[in-house]
C-alpha cells in the first residue's frame, strides 16, 4: 500500500498524532533534565551554606610526645601531598587546589596560670595567617625566647590575639602572661590582629581564633573563657604536645559548585573510604591519624530531602507518561479505525496479516517517528545532565505506539472480513478474571494500610513500596469503576423505560453497555484526574505549610532583635517611620527557674498587642493579663518564681507548645512585659509596609527579617521550587490530556455513532433528540470517571500518609493538613464535562451535514 496516499488522506488524524506526541516526547524527555538540574543546585546551594569546618574535609592527628611534634613547615607540606594522593577519585573533583587549603596547628585547654581555671589562653599557629589577618596594633609574632621561671627554663611565644580579647580576657599589649599548671610557658602578646574578612568560610574552622569561647558550667554563676592566639611559623620549633593538649590539622576544602546529586552516594562511600586510608597511615607514631568532616551526615540529609522530592516526582511524571501514551494510542486507535476499511478491503483482496499490521504501523511510524525526534531534539533547550531517562522516554513512547499500532490490526483482521457487534451484547467476564481484579484490589487497599502503618523505608533510599501503592490504587480504581459503573445506570434504564420518551431509554442503554471502546477513555481520564488533583492538593498543601513555616519563624509581620538593649530613642525613631502601623516592644532573655541551676528562655511582651498585630496569621497564643504561660516541660508547676533582673512570683496561666518567632522546643516562660521595673527591650514586634535596609540602619546592631523574607527564602530553595514548579506543569499538562481523551474518544466512536443515529433518524429520530441522545450516551461514563479520578487525587494524599514526607519544602513543618479546596475539582469535573457536551453536539451538527443514504450505504465512512 501506498503509505504516503493514506497518510495525505487521514492528514487531519496523522497531525493530531504527531503533535500528541512531540508533546509527551519533550515532557518526558525535558522535565527529568530540569528535575535534576535543581537536586544539582540544591546540593550545591546546601554545601555553599553549610560552615566549611562542616563540609570540608580535615586530616587531624595529636601530638603526645616530641618525637611526634611537626617543627617545621615542610613537614606539614609533605603529608599535606600524602592525603591529596590518597584522595578517592570520587572527591577529587570536589577538592579545591592546594592553595585553597591550610593547616594548623593548636592547643586546647591550656588554662592560664593563677585562674583556677577560668581563663584558657592556647596558642595556634595557622599556614596562611599572612592572607589572612592584619595587623592593627602592635607587630607580628616573631621567633621564640626562652626565660626561667620556677627555676626552670621555658620558652617564651611571642603572640598576637583578636582585638576583642583584651578587654574580655584582661590582656594588654606587651604583656607576658604564663600558662600551664606544670609544663609551664610564658605568651608576650605583641600584636593585635583584625580578620581581612571575617565572613570568610575559611574562619569556620579557626573559629576559636577570631571569638572567645564561654562557657557556663553547671551550677557556676560565672563564665570560663577560651581564646586561641596566634605564633609565628619559628614559633613551631618550640610547640610541643609533651605536656600540652595539641593537635595538627590539614584542611582540604571542597568546592561546592563541581558537586552533583547523583554522585551523593558516591561520595558518602568516597568520604568513608578516604577515612580508612589515612587511619592506615599512622606508621611509627602512637597517636592516630584521623578525619573530621560533616559530610557524610549533610549527605544524608541532603539524600532524605532529595529521596522526597524523587518519589513526589516519580509519582507524576509517571503518571503524565502513562497518560500520555493512553492518550496517543487512543489517537492511534482513531487512526486505525479510520483504516480499517481500507485494511479489510486489502485483507478480503488476500493481502497477508503481516501486510496488513504492517501499513499500520509504517503509517504510525511516519506520524510518532519524526515528532519524537523533533520532540527529544527540543528537550536539550531545557538546561540540565542528561540522564538516562531522557534516552529512554521518547524511545518507550515511539515502541508502544508502533507496537500497539501492529498488535491491533493484527488481532483484528486474523480472518478477512471479520464483523464485531459489540453494541448487541456484553461479555460477561470469567470468573478467574473476576478473582484476578479482586485481589488487585485487596492488595491496593492492603498496601495503603502497610504504608500508613510503617512509613517511609529512608534508609534504603528510594522506597519502591511507595511507588507501588499509589499504582496499585489507581488500577483498583480504573477496575472498580469499570466494572461498577454499567450498574447503577441500568437502574437509570429501567426507570427510563418506563416512560414514553425512547431518547433516555436508548442513550442511557448504550452507555451501559460494557464495550471495549469505553475502557480506554476510562483508563486515560482516571489517572489523569488522579494524578493532577493529587499533584494540586499537595501543592496547594505545600504553601499553606510554608506560609505557617514563615509566620512560625517570625512571629510577626516584622521583626527587629539584637543581643543588647534598644535605646528610647531609637524605638521612637522607628514608630515614626513611614509604613510602620504598630510596635511591640519585648524583652528576650534566659531566666533562673527557682533557686538552682534550672534556666529557661524567657520573653516578656504584651501579649494583647502581639495577639493585634498577628491579625489573621495562622500562628498565635492565647490572651494573657497577668501570670505566665509556660512550655510542656514546666507544666505543673503552678506559681512558677523566676528571677529576671529582678524576683518574679507569676501564676501559670496556661501551656503553649510554642512562641511564634522565638521558641519551639525546651524550656521556655511568657510573661507581660508590664512585671518588669524596667524593661530592658531587644526585641520590636511590627506591623506595615516598611523598608527593611531602614530598619537596620536605625537599629545598626540589629537582625531584621519579615514574614515576606522568610517566606521568599523558603520558596527560594531550588528543590522546594522544583516540587512545586513540576506540580503546576503536571497538572496543567494533565488536564489538558483529559480534555484531548475526551475529545479523542468521541471522535473515536463517531462511526459507529452516526450509524446508528442515522437508523434512528429513518424512525423518525429529530435533530435535538439526537443531540440528547448523543449525550446521554457521552455523559455517564465521563462524570463517573471524572468523579472516581478525583475522589482518587483528593485521597491519595491521605492515603499515603507518612510515606511522603515534604517537611524538607516547607520550613521544616510537617505538611499533613491537605486542606479540601472544591474549586480545582470542580473546574476539572465541569471543563470534561462541557467538552464532552459541546463534543456531542458538534458531532450531531457534523453528522446533519451527511445524507442519510451515503451513511448507511458506507457504514464506516466519515
Amino acid at each position: 500500500m501506498r503509505i504516503r496516499l493514506l497518510a495525505r488522506e487521514h492528514l487531519g488524524t496523522v497531525a493530531v498524532l504527531f503533535v500528541l506526541t512531540l508533546g509527551a516526547c519533550l515532557l518526558v524527555a525535558g522535565l527529568p533534565r530540569a528535575t535534576q538540574a535543581a537536586y544539582d543546585e540544591a546540593l550545591r546551594r546546601d554545601l555553599q551554606a553549610a560552615p566549611a569546618v562542616q563540609t570540608d574535609l580535615a586530616v587531624t592527628v595529636s601530638s603526645g610526645s616530641r618525637a611526634e611534634d611537626l617543627h617545621e613547615r615542610a613537614q606539614f607540606d609533605s603529608r599535606e601531598r600524602l592525603w591529596r594522593e590518597i584522595l578517592p577519585p570520587e572527591l577529587r573533583p570536589l577538592a579545591a587546589p592546594s592553595s585553597a587549603g591550610h593547616m594548623s596547628a593548636k592547643t586546647t585547654l591550656t588554662p592560664i596560670t593563677g585562674t583556677g581555671g577560668k581563663s584558657f589562653l592556647n596558642l595556634g599557629w595557622l599556614s596562611d595567617a599572612d592572607r589572612r589577618v592584619d595587623w592593627v596594633r602592635g607587630r607580628a609574632p616573631g621567633a621564640p625566647a626562652t626565660t626561667r621561671y620556677e627555676g626552670e627554663t621555658i620558652p617564651v611565644f611571642e603572640v598576637g590575639v583578636v582585638e576583642q580579647a583584651l578587654d574580655k580576657m584582661n590582656l594588654r599589649l606587651g604583656q607576658t602572661v604564663f600558662v600551664g599548671e606544670n609544663d609551664y610557658a610564658a605568651v608576650k602578646i605583641v600584636g593585635v590582629f583584625r580578620a581581612k574578612d571575617p565572613g570568610d568560610r575559611y574562619w569556620s574552622h579557626n573559629s576559636d581564633i577570631l571569638r572567645i569561647l564561654e562557657e557556663q558550667p553547671p551550677g557556676r554563676q560565672d563564665f570560663v573563657r577560651h581564646i586561641t592566639t596566634l605564633t609565628s611559623d619559628a614559633g613551631l620549633s618550640a610547640l610541643s604536645g609533651e605536656g600540652r593538649n595539641l593537635t595538627y590539622r590539614w584542611i582540604l576544602p571542597l568546592v561546592p559548585r563541581a558537586a552533583d546529586a547523583l554522585d551523593v552516594p558516591g561520595l558518602r562511600a568516597a568520604v568513608h573510604e578516604f577515612d580508612r586510608v589515612v587511619a592506615l597511615q599512622t606508621v611509627g607514631t602512637s597517636s592516630p591519624y584521623y578525619l573530621v568532616t560533616g559530610l557524610p551526615e549533610l549527605l544524608t540529609g541532603f539524600l532524605a530531602e532529595l529521596s522526597t522530592a524523587q518519589t513526589v516526582m516519580y509519582l507524576v511524571l509517571g503518571g503524565l507518561l502513562a497518560v500520555a501514551l493512553g492518550v496517543i494510542i487512543l489517537a492511534v486507535q482513531l487512526l486505525a479505525d479510520k483504516l480499517d476499511h481500507t485494511l479489510s478491503l486489502a485483507r478480503a483482496r488476500g493481502g497477508s496479516l503481516p501486510q496488513v499490521a504492517g501499513t499500520a504501523a509504517a503509517l504510525t511510524a511516519l506520524a510518532v517517528a519524526p515528532a519524537a525526534v523533533i520532540g527529544y531534539a527540543l528537550s536539550y533547550l531545557v538546561p540540565g545532565p542528561v540522564l538516562p531517562v531522557v534516552h529512554a522516554g521518547p524511545v518507550i513512547v515511539v515502541v508502544v505506539t508502533v507496537g500497539f499500532a501492529v498488535v491491533r490490526p493484527a488481532l483484528l483482521h486474523r480472518t478477512p472480513l471479520h464483523e464485531r457487534r459489540e453494541d448487541v451484547a456484553t461479555a460477561r467476564p470469567s470468573a478467574r478474571r473476576i478473582t484476578l481484579e479482586v485481589l488487585v484490589v485487596v492488595l491496593a487497599l492492603a498496601g495503603a494500610y502497610l504504608l500508613r502503618a510503617r512509613g517511609l523505608n529512608a534508609s534504603a533510599g528510594q522506597d519502591p513500596f511507595l511507588l507501588v501503592v499509589p499504582i496499585a490504587l489507581t488500577v483498583a480504581a480504573a477496575l472498580i469503576t469499570l466494572r461498577c459503573y454499567p450498574y447503577p445506570l441500568r437502574l437509570f434504564v429501567r426507570l427510563s423505560a418506563r416512560a414514553r420518551a425512547a431518547v433516555p431509554f436508548l442513550g442511557l442503554t448504550r452507555a451501559a453497555r460494557s464495550r471495549s471502546g469505553s475502557v480506554l477513555p476510562v483508563l486515560i481520564l482516571l489517572p489523569a484526574l488522579g494524578v493532577s488533583v493529587f499533584a494540586a492538593v499537595v501543592s496547594d498543601g505545600i504553601a499553606s505549610t510554608q506560609r505557617l513555616a514563615a509566620w512560625q519563624q517570625v512571629g510577626a509581620p516584622v521583626r527587629v532583635s539584637t543581643e543588647s538593649e534598644i535605646p528610647a530613642d531609637a524605638i521612637e525613631r522607628v514608630r515614626r517611620l513611614a509604613g510602620v502601623e504598630q510596635v511591640v516592644p519585648a524583652q528576650t532573655g534566659r531566666v533562673q527557674v527557682g533557686y538552682g541551676a534550672e534556666r529557661a528562655e524567657a520573653i516578656a511582651v504584651d501579649v494583647a498587642q502581639w495577639r493585634a498585630i498577628l491579625g489573621d496569621a495562622p500562628v498565635g497564643l492565647p490572651a494573657l493579663s497577668d501570670g505566665v504561660l509556660v512550655s510542656p516541660e514546666l507544666r505543673g508547676r503552678g506559681t512558677l518564681e523566676i528571677g529576671w533582673q529582678s524576683r518574679l512570683k507569676l501564676a501559670t496561666r496556661g501551656v503553649i507548645e510554642s512562641v511564634p518567632g522565638f521558641f519551639t522546643t525546651g524550656k521556655f516562660v511568657v510573661v507581660p512585659i508590664g512585671v518588669q521595673l524596667r524593661p530592658a527591650v531587644n526585641t520590636l514586634l511590627i506591623k506595615g509596609d516598611v523598608s527593611l535596609p531602614e530598619l537596620a540602619r536605625l537599629v545598626p546592631s540589629a537582625r531584621v527579617v519579615s514574614q515576606e523574607s522568610a517566606m521568599a527564602a523558603i520558596q527560594d530553595d531550588p528543590l522546594t521550587s522544583t516540587v512545586r514548579s513540576t506540580l503546576v506543569v503536571v497538572t496543567v499538562a494533565l488536564a489538558a490530556y483529559a480534555l484531548v481523551a475526551v475529545v479523542l474518544s468521541l471522535v473515536v466512536g463517531a462511526a459507529e455513532r452516526a450509524r446508528t443515529v442515522s437508523f434512528l433518524r429513518t424512525l423518525g429520530l429529530s435533530e435535538r433528540q439526537a443531540q440528547r441522545l448523543t449525550v446521554l450516551e457521552i455523559l455517564p461514563m465521563i462524570l463517573v470517571t471524572a468523579l472516581v479520578g478525583l475522589g482518587l487525587g483528593l485521597g491519595l494524599p491521605a492515603a499515603l500518609g507518612p510515606g511522603v514526607d515534604l517537611s524538607s519544602y516547607a520550613g521544616d513543618l510537617a505538611v499533613g493538613d491537605y486542606s479540601l479546596d472544591l474549586f480545582l475539582p470542580s473546574a476539572l469535573a465541569a471543563g470534561l464535562a462541557v467538552v464532552a457536551v459541546l463534543g456531542a453536539y458538534a458531532h450531531t451538527v457534523i453528522s446533519r451535514r451527511r445524507s442519510l443514504g451515503a451513511v448507511l450505504r458506507v457504514g464506516d465512512s466519515t
